[in-house]
């Protein structure tokens, strides 16, 4: 993995480690438990429940590597002030299809069904660095399009 900063939300900062708390201080005790009890079984060549347990023991420390990495080089998204679109604005959109409110977060905290645009994404990086009043374009896999920001905050 490279050391790229990783941008989070004082919110997803904490669901991140809640997650990487629960994975360290219980589910590592349950899977290994599991492949205690599988290995009780006897020969290990030919154990369905040894082998599934070792392969969840495998997932669940790459996962715990994963958060590891995304802490060591989380950023503070800061809520902005300046009036210009950045990581942390809730930004009001006009497009073809009426008004749209978003917050532009990093990619590990997207989720555009709850309003939520990574900067990376074709309208987060359209977004980035305009004004309330500013139309700009937005080339989507589906097309270039225009909206107008409406409002910052």
């Amino acid at each position: 993995m490279n050391d790229k900063p990783v941008p989070l939300t004082a919110e997803g900062r904490a669901q991140i480690e809640a997650e990487y708390e629960h994975l360290v201080n219980v589910r590592r005790a349950e899977v290994a438990a599991q492949i205690g009890a599988a290995a009780e079984d006897g020969d290990l060549s030919e154990n369905a429940a040894y082998d599934h347990a070792k392969d969840e023991q495998a997932l669940l420390e790459g996962r715990i590597a994963t958060l590891e990495h995304f802490l060591r080089n989380a950023v503070l998204i800061e809520s902005p002030t300046n009036g210009v679109v950045q990581l942390g604005s809730k930004v009001t959109i006009d497009q073809d299809d009426g008004e749209e409110t978003y917050t532009i977060v990093g990619p590990l905290e997207a989720a555009p069904i709850k309003g939520r645009i990574s900067n990376e994404s074709p309208m987060g990086r359209a977004l980035l660095n305009h004004k309330a009043g500013d139309t700009v374009e937005v080339n989507a896999p589906s097309g270039a399009r225009k909206v107008r920001i409406i409002s910052i905050q």
